[in-house]
């Protein structure tokens, strides 16, 4: 029986039809899968399901339970026991577990909290998700992964029948994330029905009853889940051809050593008894592609952004060399007139002023080279971001756009491109495919050849290990805030980096 059925549902912005008679059935007590790339039109179509865009602003049906539901909010939806939690956790840091849990659906009577009855409903609903923290935890004082835990408590405690998970573990790592895969099998025994959106078709396969495939904004295929479904076939469907290789095929042949890093010593910029990075020393060559493996809190992110400019941390010592002289990277100035420029991991925060349009983003860190003296040169800032635009096929219909309206794999290339025109000579990139579709990814690789291919030099740090096995030329091991092994791309693995992390 189907719990959730979507028939034929458009939804249509000025100038682009985000939905076209898309179709979308969940049966009960399923996990059912929606995958597509990024602007297929999947956080769309939940937006319908959830009231976001409320009954009148789409065309189409929905049925819940057998009955038409017309939603005019998220209230709406909830009522209904529809609860998405998305990919930006919707928690207040600053308040406790208990508190974020019932914040807006509080335990009162008489327009009084009942804290004892909170605090034990709350210990209820931790386990069931597995959590052991006291209700009185604040939320800032633990991890990601928790947090997401936190997130799906709060929704059972909606007496929730069809729960929503948007990238649920994007930025989790893989224990974590296998740990919430598990918690929805879990529920699923207990007869809760849940939708997953997913750019990691393993994971897709590890816990989907059925897959859903749209495609410019089109239902492409329904597939069977139960049967031993391939990640080939889901890649097929949502980019529209078989791509045999995930990864593009490239031969390199690294030259002299390009940047140096020596004894690099980073102490945290608030608890200052505590170090963060300790003795790291590393090279890169131009015209290779270097890695950076460890889990989540290894040091990885911290290391990239104290060198690019000193942008995290205090008391930094150790050495940078760049071309065999050594460079002043103290602050992000100096990095970028040095030749170093660092892709953060955080496009949406720290990457991108989304506000603003593609032409403003694509510019923003080499202003001088569009401005004659103190004035800017608007012309010239648009021919800039026109080349760039086409240089990596950002799909846009114009440089004006604002980069808000982007889809993540696009809003990607902007941030790539804003660093490409300081003209690097080493180009850093943390997390450079986080939360962006195979096809996307797929261009970001390109891009990354291209540039070893001019002789730059690129530190990518990521945490899915296929990515740095199928792209780099070498590969460092991070734990703890310390380098614990190198491994060249013939003799690294999965198992060989791991052994590194656990045996350090």
């Amino acid at each position: 029986m189907a719990l959730l059925s979507m028939q034929n549902i458009s939804k249509t912005f000025p100038g682009v039809k985000a939905l076209d008679n898309v179709n979308l059935d969940v049966e009960q007590g399923k996990i059912h899968a929606v995958v597509g790339e990024n602007g297929a039109g999947k956080s769309t179509l939940m937006k319908v399901l959830s009231g976001v865009y409320p009954h009148g602003h789409y065309d189409g049906e929905i049925l819940f339970e057998g009955e038409p539901v017309r939603f005019s909010g998220i209230s709406d939806s909830e009522r209904q026991g529809i609860i998405i939690i998305h990919q930006e956790l919707a928690l207040v840091p600053q308040l406790s577990i208990a508190e974020n849990i019932f914040l807006g659906n509080e335990c009162a009577s008489s327009g009084i909290i009942d804290w004892r009855q909170t605090n034990r409903r709350t210990e209820e609903l931790l386990a069931k998700v597995g959590l052991g923290e006291a209700p009185s935890t604040l939320v800032d004082n633990i991890g990601v992964g928790k947090q997401q835990l936190v997130e799906i408590a709060k929704a059972l405690s909606k007496d929730v029948k069809l729960l929503i998970l948007d990238e649920p573990t994007a930025a989790l790592q893989e224990n974590d994330s296998r740990k919430l895969l598990d918690l929805m099998l879990e529920l699923k025994e207990q007869g809760v029905t849940s939708i997953i959106i997913s750019h990691k078709l393993n994971e897709v396969r590890y816990v989907a009853d059925s897959v859903t495939v749209i495609r410019d904004g089109m239902t492409v295929s329904n597939l069977d889940a139960t049967g031993g479904l391939s990640e080939d076939d889901i890649v097929r469907d949502m980019v529209g051809r078989d791509m045999t290789h995930r990864f593009p095929e490239h031969v390199r042949s690294p030259g002299k050593v390009l940047l140096e890093v020596r004894d690099w010593n980073v102490w945290h910029p608030e608890h200052t008894e505590r170090q963060v990075i300790k003795e790291a020393s590393f090279n890169v060559r131009a015209g290779e592609v270097v890695g950076i493996a460890g889990l989540m809190g290894s040091g990885r992110t911290e290391l990239a952004m104290s060198i690019f400019g000193r942008s995290y941390g205090r008391n930094i010592s150790g050495s940078v060399r760049l071309n065999d002289n050594e460079i002043d990277v103290s602050t992000v100035d100096r990095a970028i007139n040095a030749g170093i420029s660092y892709v953060t991991e955080d496009r949406k925060t720290l990457g991108l002023v989304l506000d603003e349009t593609i032409r403003f983003n694509t510019t923003l860190a080499n202003l001088n080279d569009v401005s004659s003296g103190p004035v800017l040169n608007k012309n010239e800032e648009t021919r800039v971001a026109e080349r760039f635009r086409e240089a990596l096929a950002i799909r846009t219909p114009s440089v004006f756009q604002k980069t808000v309206n982007l889809s993540g794999g696009n809003q990607q290339k902007v941030v790539l491109a804003k660093w490409l025109f300081t003209s690097p000579e080493v180009l850093i990139l943390d997390e450079p495919t986080r939360g962006i579709d195979v096809g996307a990814k797929y261009e970001i690789y390109t891009i990354i050849n291209d540039l070893a291919a001019e002789g730059k030099g690129v530190v990518m740090i990521s945490s899915e290990m296929p990515e740095l096995l199928g792209m780099c030329d070498r590969i460092y091991v991070m734990n703890e805030g310390a380098l614990v092994g190198e491994l060249d791309a013939g003799d690294a693995s999965q198992e060989r980096i791991m052994s590194l992390i656990v045996n350090e």
